[in-house]
């Protein structure tokens, strides 16, 4: 069923490193030797459902994507590798702009989420299918309070109904591409692709993704990856994997 459809992912590596305090590219920094966008494309490049892959990468970092990442790892779903813009906004745009026309299905995805499991790859896509528009995430655990201008409490929403959205973003390709249409008459700027797909009225099915699909942004987000590598590695060694 899957396969009469083209399947493409959209992966946005073109970001600042300001809260990294890295003075590489937080997509380029390694772990478990190997840099962290090459684990996150490896992902999508073993899912049997994904067809082609876009990257969103700096202008500057365009040869080193494809020399040091793709071509080092030996990526052969990475069909392009396209120039991000000034805002994610721009940068999943020129995306957009460089997919196969014979796509139908777009994921959009955080270069630096490396933990995605393939299984919520399939779920999304799936998710496509009955649902137009989904978004993989996860509960909130902590209680979420609501600030007014003066950084005092307004309210305080009910937990058991917010959802921390993560990535991939998944959509029917004439869904994302009306959201930035929206979202470029109306002159709209959303912290992910979903938000600008519900300003066309399209509903967006949350699914449930993992705990360890974290992004890392901070040094701090590296010492919790480090631990989710090594935990990993120990449920493999008590399996007989490793």
């Amino acid at each position: 069923m899957y396969k009469n459809y083209f399947v493409s992912v959209i992966i946005a590596a073109a970001g600042m490193s300001n809260r990294m305090g890295s003075k590489i590219n937080k997509q380029f920094i390694a772990i478990d030797n190997k840099p962290i966008l090459a684990h996150t494309l490896e992902k999508f490049e073993r899912c049997k459902l994904i067809d082609e892959i876009i990257v969103v990468s700096k202008e500057e970092e365009v040869e080193y994507c494809r020399k040091e990442i793709v071509k080092k790892y030996g990526l052969k779903k990475v069909s392009n590798i396209v120039r991000g813009g000034r805002e994610r906004q721009d940068s999943i745009y020129n995306g957009i702009l460089a997919l196969n026309e014979k796509t139908d299905i777009v994921l959009t995805h955080d270069g630096a989420r490396p933990f995605v499991k393939i299984e919520s790859i399939e779920e999304g896509i799936k998710g496509v299918l009955d649902y137009g528009a989904c978004v993989i995430g996860v509960p909130v655990k902590d209680t979420i309070k609501v600030l007014d201008s003066h950084d005092e409490v307004h309210h305080t929403p009910k937990r058991s109904l917010l959802w921390a959205a993560q990535t991939p973003q998944c959509f029917w390709i004439h869904l994302l591409k009306r959201g930035y249409e929206l979202a470029a008459e109306e002159g709209i700027v959303g912290t992910d692709d979903s938000s600008l797909v519900e300003k066309t009225g399209h509903p967006i099915k949350m699914i449930m993704g993992s705990y360890d699909n974290i992004k890392i942004t901070t040094p701090e987000d590296l010492i919790v990856a480090d631990s989710i590598l090594k935990d990993k590695d120990s449920i493999l060694s008590r399996s007989g994997i490793l």
